[in-house]
C-alpha cells in the first residue's frame, strides 16, 4: 500500500466513476483499475462494487476511507511545511447557490491542493474572474466550459406515501407541497399541470435538503444533491427528463491571465484555454 495508490482510491470513493478518478488524477483508466485491483489483494477484501453508471463503495471502502483521508491530509500537510514560500496570484471565482456541493468540492480540491493558485470565492452575481454556474445563467461575451451535466430527480421525506413508487410521473408531483429553489428548472416539469403553490422558496441546495428532510414539502433536484443525503428519499421521474448543464464562465473579450488559465487547465485539463474569443 502507497500513497499513489490511496490517492487513486480517495479520487474513485469520491467520484463513484473509474473513469472520472482518472481524468482528476490525469492518468489512465487501467491506472486506476491496477491501483484499486492491489489494494484489494493487499486488503483482502472487495472495495468497490462495478455497475452501469460507475461504482459502489463497500463497507471495507467506508472503512478505508477515513483512513485513507487522514494519511493523504497529513502527507500534503508534510508537503505544505517543507515547501518554500512562494507567492501565488489570486484569482475571485464566483459560485451560484445553487451548486451541487460534493461535486464542487471535489473540483475545487485539486486546484487548491495544486498550490499555484489562491481562490477567493463569491457569489455568482459578485464581480468575478470566472463563475461557475449553469449554462444558462452565461451573460453575453462570456466563454464557457462545460464541467457537467446534472439530471434532476424528486427529493422526498422518508416517510412520504409517493417512496413507495419506485418511480414516479409528473402527474404524482402536481398537488403535493413543493420546496421551490431559486433557479429551479421545476416549470420545465410541471407546466400548467402545477396547482398547489410552493411551501417554502430555498436559496441553497443544502437548505432544500433541510426542508425535505424535516417533511415540509417534496424538492426537485440535481441527482449529485440529492443522492449525497441519507435521511431523504430519491425518486426518478419517469416522464420528463430535464438536466442542466454547468461550467466555467468568464470573459471572453481578452485573453484569460495567468490565474485564469491556471483553474481551466486544472479543473478542464483536456482544452488549451483560448488567447483570444469571440462573444459566445
Amino acid at each position: 500500500m502507497d500513497i499513489r495508490e490511496l490517492r487513486y482510491f480517495s479520487a474513485v470513493f469520491e467520484a463513484r466513476s473509474l473513469t472520472a478518478a482518472a481524468r482528476r488524477c490525469f492518468v489512465s483508466q487501467p491506472s486506476i483499475s491496477a491501483a484499486i485491483a492491489s489494494l484489494e489483494a493487499e486488503l483482502g477484501a472487495s472495495l468497490f462494487i462495478r455497475h452501469k453508471k460507475g461504482v459502489s463503495p463497500t463497507a471495507a471502502a467506508e472503512k478505508l476511507d477515513a483512513i485513507a483521508r487522514r494519511i493523504l491530509d497529513e502527507a500534503d500537510a508534510a508537503r505544505q511545511l517543507f515547501r518554500a514560500p512562494v507567492e501565488r496570484p489570486t484569482l475571485t471565482l464566483g459560485l451560484m447557490r445553487t451548486l451541487d456541493i460534493p461535486r464542487t468540492i471535489a473540483l475545487l480540491k485539486p486546484v487548491t491542493a495544486d498550490g499555484r493558485l489562491q481562490l477567493r470565492l463569491v457569489g455568482a452575481t459578485d464581480k468575478a474572474d470566472a463563475r461557475i454556474v449553469a449554462r444558462s445563467m452565461v451573460k453575453p461575451r462570456e466563454q464557457f466550459i462545460a464541467l457537467w451535466t446534472d439530471r434532476y430527480v424528486a427529493a422526498l421525506p422518508p416517510a412520504h406515501p409517493l417512496t413507495l413508487k419506485e418511480r414516479l410521473r409528473a402527474g404524482d408531483l402536481a398537488d403535493v407541497p413543493l420546496v421551490d429553489r431559486c433557479h429551479c428548472e421545476q416549470s420545465a416539469f410541471f407546466g400548467r399541470r402545477r396547482r398547489a403553490p410552493a411551501v417554502a422558496i430555498a436559496e441553497s441546495e443544502d437548505w432544500a435538503m433541510a426542508l425535505v428532510a424535516a417533511g415540509i414539502g417534496i424538492a426537485i433536484v440535481p441527482e449529485g444533491v440529492a443522492r449525497a443525503r441519507p435521511d431523504i428519499a430519491v425518486r426518478d421521474i419517469a416522464d420528463v427528463d430535464v438536466s442542466r448543464q454547468v461550467g466555467l464562465a468568464y470573459g471572453a473579450t481578452r485573453a484569460p491571465s495567468t490565474a485564469l488559465q491556471t483553474l481551466i487547465s486544472l479543473v478542464s485539463p483536456a482544452r488549451k484555454p483560448p488567447r483570444r474569443s469571440q462573444a459566445a
